[in-house]
């Protein structure tokens, strides 16, 4: 039985129409327009202070986009991304570079993201040196708390990246992450990387360390048991529009979108006695730069009709918080 965890109903951070599109040039000199890959094209949702946000869906759907968009590591091309009543958007590099303490990112790869010529103390206090929040003194405690609380042991900041394995590496990542004593953190697939015992452990720390500092999450993930264990709601992506969102417990009870449906069916159960209906979608996600009109989901949809290679449906409120993009839920 999974214990849904009781949520502030206070909106952290809202995001507003938001768009990502990166242009497709053609020409060594004049670099010619010819379109756009539209990875994310109208998401609005906000997350409330405390909770996690689980976000799901296929490779390319724009779940690590939209993640590295509200941080601005990409600009948004359109839309609004507020933090704590503050448009992200409005703020110069400089403001923006201080709202980073409030804000913070666990990237997929622990192997990539750490530089491999920093002592791992460094790299965990480099956020803190940036941000100019601690004297040195009381930053190398700092690190040493935070090595600690991550499971780590205060020695291991004289080391390098590559004396880790891939679990302990992520644990750095983490640690780097909570170094500026973050509101927001984006784990953007934080446990693909690692094995299936690692990932547990992984889970479990970052669970542990949202009760303890208090953490609000966007969790972007593949795998659909894990965003069912830590995520308070799901959102779920499909070719750079969210088509359902919901309640941890209720989306996976009763699921409406035929998506939704169809990746569920997928997740396997722990007991060969139970079998379940996998549902086969047919053909390949189409392309972003070229998305299909009105429902973008209507060319692998088993219920497709006219109407949804017409009209874009709505992302409406079904009830008891629950929202869906579907002509006929």
């Amino acid at each position: 039985m999974i214990e849904i965890k009781k949520v502030m109903t206070e909106t952290l951070l809202k995001v507003e129409n938001l768009k990502k599109y990166f242009p497709i040039k053609k020409g060594l000199l004049f670099q010619r327009h010819m379109g756009d890959v539209k990875a994310v094209d109208g998401v609005s949702f906000e997350i409330r202070r405390g909770e996690t946000l689980g976000m799901v869906g296929e490779s390319g759907c724009g779940k690590s986009t939209i993640g590295r968009t509200i941080l601005r590591l990409l600009e948004p091309t359109k839309g609004k991304v507020i933090f704590e009543g503050e448009v992200l958007n409005d703020l110069s590099s400089e403001e923006m570079r201080k709202m980073r303490s409030k804000m913070q990112i666990i990237f997929q790869d622990p192997y990539a993201s750490l530089n491999p010529r920093m002592r791992v103390g460094d790299i965990i206090g480099e956020p803190i040196m940036i941000h100019r929040i601690l004297t040195c003194a009381e930053r190398e405690k700092r690190v040493r708390k935070i090595l600690d609380v991550v499971g780590l042991s205060p020695y291991h900041g004289a080391r390098f990246p590559h004396e880790f394995s891939g679990g302990q590496r992520q644990r750095i990542g983490i640690a780097r992450a909570l170094a500026v004593n973050p509101k927001l953190i984006i784990c953007d697939e934080p446990v693909s990387a690692l094995d299936v015992s690692i990932q547990a452990q992984v889970i479990n720390l970052l669970e542990d360390l949202q009760k303890e500092f208090d953490l609000t999450y966007l969790f972007i993930a593949h795998d659909l048991s894990v965003v069912k264990h830590i995520s308070n709601r799901v959102a779920v992506m499909y070719l750079g529009k969210m088509i359902e969102l919901s309640n941890s417990e209720e989306l996976y009870k009763n699921p409406q979108h035929p998506y939704t449906i169809a990746l569920l069916s997928a997740v396997p159960v722990p007991d060969p006695k139970v079998k379940k209906d996998r549902i086969i979608l047919k053909g390949d996600v189409p392309s972003p730069v070229n998305p299909p009109s009105g429902c973008r989901f209507h060319t692998r949809c088993p219920k497709t009709q006219d109407i949804c290679m017409e009209q874009d449906p709505k992302f409406k409120d079904i009830g008891n918080d629950h929202y869906v993009a579907c002509h006929f839920v």
